[in-house]
């Protein structure tokens, strides 16, 4: 069987091919007539566009490429889903590439994006280096920051507000009556990691406490819990502990009561950062800040659509703020309720 063509479907229609062309075409005018017949037409013969030909035809591929570190943290399968049903109502689709946080190997998958002529660029807890960023942005490729702020004037960022959200958990372990306060950092290279940092320790300075100990869990699962065989591993423990994210988090809770024998929250309070789904499970339980992904993804479509649109878009520095969800990981203060 020969390939069936636009041309095909117009003589079918009985319409020219440049309405064949136009039906296809994401935001192209139309009416609705003749869209219903070379549809009609196109289903009957078996036709599809030939996308790829016409990305050479127009310059626009309608891809965007999305670069993600780890997919381990519940939090991005969520947020990745929300990215890619908004950009394609948009009228584009996402393609994803796996990176790390070593600047060689996301030049790499950078290069690899670049080869598939991709619109745009979501890179989301990647950071991006200089020399990335000004090669991206001499080809006229728009990069957007997805949770990850970076001081670069050239980038647009969206985050949640990570400062505020790390001081309102030290607040809240502070009223609880929490005195030998921990932390489990993850990636310190991360702004996230950095942002929630500042802000808890600001927390805790306010009331005239410092940090009781602080371990290190690298946005990892097993990292994680060694920092907290470790941390834990001593006379005096401590009784409440920031754990820089919800997936670390439950690694940290997995340790305490089911290899060192403590009740949470009696024996220690755990929080954590994010609100994934797996908080929500009584097997958890987990108090933590809530990241606003879906605001956080529509303002990411938002910009990205903006400088699609217009080049000359000033890029934006985007900060949401995310509510403090109380649930039965931490000892609650009193009078005070989610």
């Amino acid at each position: 069987m020969s390939k069936v063509t636009a041309l095909d479907v117009a003589e079918k229609a009985g319409v020219s091919r440049s309405a064949v062309s136009r039906v296809f075409t994401p935001g192209a005018s139309v009416s609705k007539g003749t869209a219903e017949k070379v549809r009609k037409a196109a289903t009957a013969l078996g036709y599809r566009p030939n996308v790829l030909a016409r990305s050479l035809i127009t310059g626009r591929s309608r891809i965007i490429g999305l670069v993600v570190a780890y997919l381990e943290n519940q939090f991005y399968p969520e947020a990745i889903e929300r990215l890619s049903k908004a950009l394609q109502a948009e009228g584009y689709h996402v393609l994803v590439f796996m990176a790390s946080n070593d600047h060689d190997a996301t030049q790499t998958v950078i290069d690899e994006l670049l080869d598939y002529q991709v619109d745009a660029i979501i890179a989301a807890s990647v950071g991006l280096s200089n020399d990335l960023t000004q090669r991206c942005e001499g080809l006229g490729i728009p990069i957007v920051l997805f949770n990850r702020h970076q001081y670069d004037d050239r980038l647009t960022s969206i985050a949640s507000d990570n400062e505020a959200g790390g001081a309102k958990l030290a607040e809240f372990l502070i009223a609880g009556g929490h005195r030998r306060i921990a932390h489990i950092a993850g990636w310190e290279g991360a702004s996230t990691q950095i942002d929630r940092e500042r802000g808890f320790m600001a927390g805790l300075a306010a009331a005239g406490l410092e940090l009781y100990a602080r371990g290190l869990g690298n946005f990892d699962f097993e990292t994680a819990q060694a920092a907290a065989r470790e941390m834990f591993d001593r006379p005096e423990r401590p009784d409440a502990v920031f754990v820089a994210n919800d997936h670390m988090a439950f690694a940290v809770m997995d340790v305490l009561r089911y290899e060192l024998g403590l009740r949470v929250p009696q024996d220690v309070s755990v929080v954590g950062y994010d609100d994934v789904t797996l908080s929500h499970w009584p097997s958890y339980d987990l108090t933590t800040v809530r990241q606003p992904a879906g605001r956080m993804v529509a303002a990411t479509v938002d910009a990205l659509m903006a400088r699609l649109t217009d080049a000359d878009t000033a890029p934006r520095r985007i900060t949401l703020d995310g509510p403090l969800i109380i649930r039965g990981s931490a000892r609650t203060p009193k009078g005070q309720t989610s």
